[in-house]
């Protein structure tokens, strides 16, 4: 689970957490094509004290998820990647 205080130390613009997690409704449920596809995840600070989750196919790759990844919605969603405090969650960049 993270804080706000521990998320408060994290240097803008950086990636504090990422991974893997199949495409279902047992994972992230992302799209209908593709289903149990893997999909790689990464959870990046912003630059106004806020945070966001990409995501894409795992192929291809972190660097590439970070810079072109799709945008992780939904409150469910969002916190089975990122466990935080209501808090914090609050602070997620739609």
């Amino acid at each position: 689970m993270i804080t706000k205080e521990q998320f408060d130390k994290i240097p803008d613009g950086d990636v504090f957490v990422k991974g893997e997690i199949e495409n279902s409704p047992f994972g992230v449920y992302m799209t209908d094509s593709n289903k149990n596809k893997m999909l790689k995840w990464v959870a990046k600070k912003g630059y106004a004290n806020d945070w966001c989750i990409y995501c894409h196919w795992s192929e291809s790759g972190f660097d590439f998820v970070i810079s072109n990844g799709d945008k992780v919605c939904g409150e469910e969603n969002i916190k089975k990647l990122v466990p935080c405090t209501d808090e914090l969650f609050k602070q997620y960049r739609y």
